[in-house]
């Protein structure tokens, strides 16, 4: 029961991937979102959705399989999964945001 919170914190995680994913970027901190126009929207919150979702998705897995068996090897999905959402963030911040700051 040690992994609640990571569980807990994956899933919060996932859902606003979900809704980053369906064009609603507010939860997005303003000035991350400042120069994306309105026709990019949609484009800019998929590609900081999947990033988003992948991030939480393996975070999800992680506490699962933690919680199954605790096997410190495991941890590497994590690891893995934050770096893989990280590059599709930021390859949406340099696409659709003109830079990452």
């Amino acid at each position: 029961m040690e992994y609640i919170l990571l569980l807990i914190f994956g899933i919060c995680i996932t859902i606003l991937g979900v809704f980053n994913f369906k064009g609603n970027i507010a939860s997005i901190h303003w000035y991350n979102r400042l120069r994306v126009t309105k026709e990019i929207t949609k484009k800019y919150g998929k590609t900081m959705g999947i990033g988003a979702l992948i991030i939480g998705i393996c975070m999800v897995i992680t506490a699962i399989l933690q919680m199954i068996s605790n096997n410190e090897n495991i941890w590497y999905i994590t690891v893995v999964g934050i770096v893989v959402g990280l590059i599709f963030m930021i390859y949406g911040q340099v696409k659709y945001n003109k830079g990452i700051f």
